[in-house]
């Protein structure tokens, strides 16, 4: 004697719609073929993924599944706010901690180049040296403004402009500035 099928169970797997309708079938010992013409016979919709997603999402996000004796606990939105900003804050505090560094580093090369003294042999090296610490001079300005949400929103100045007055304030003269007052 052949199995009836659970055709609640087969409408509920369709509707949720998470399983393949060959998946489906084959659990439930039935051809996917009669499962396409039932669900079509009485109306059948495969509407609900979304919502299944959304609820899986949920759990997962809510649950916090303990070692100690396998048991669930539900997070309340105050454990989780305080769990996810205590980590944004650590990757804060890891990208100032490698600002300063770099900021040591470029502070270094500045002094450096302070000192330097530039001839016709080492100008093509000074000048790239140079060019290397205001750029990273300029990252390590940028990265700072970012850690420490220097900068607002909606700020009236872009980044050229911005990029621009660093410049200046770094090599001391502005770019459009050829040197040639003088001549003037």
């Amino acid at each position: 004697m052949t199995k009836k099928p659970d055709w609640e169970a087969i409408e509920s797997a369709f509707r949720a719609g998470s399983l393949s309708i060959r998946n489906i079938a084959d659990q439930h010992g039935v051809s996917d073929t009669a499962i396409r013409k039932r669900a079509t016979k009485h109306g059948w919709q495969r509407d609900l993924t979304e919502q299944v997603q959304k609820a899986a999402r949920d759990k997962l996000v809510r649950k916090k599944v303990r070692e100690a004796g396998s048991q669930e606990q539900l997070r309340t939105d105050a454990e989780i706010i305080e769990e996810a900003s205590t980590e944004a804050a650590s990757v804060v505090l890891r990208h100032r901690a490698g600002l300063a560094q770099w900021r040591s580093i470029s502070d270094k090369l500045c002094a450096a180049l302070a000192e330097m003294d530039v001839n016709e042999d080492n100008h093509d090296k000074f000048s790239r040296s140079l060019n290397a610490g205001v750029d990273a001079q300029l990252k390590v300005i940028k990265g700072e403004r970012q850690a420490y949400n220097l900068d607002e929103p909606g700020d009236s100045e872009d980044e050229p402009q911005r990029v621009n007055k660093v410049e200046i304030a770094i090599v001391g003269q502005d770019a459009t500035d050829t040197g040639d007052e003088a001549a003037s």
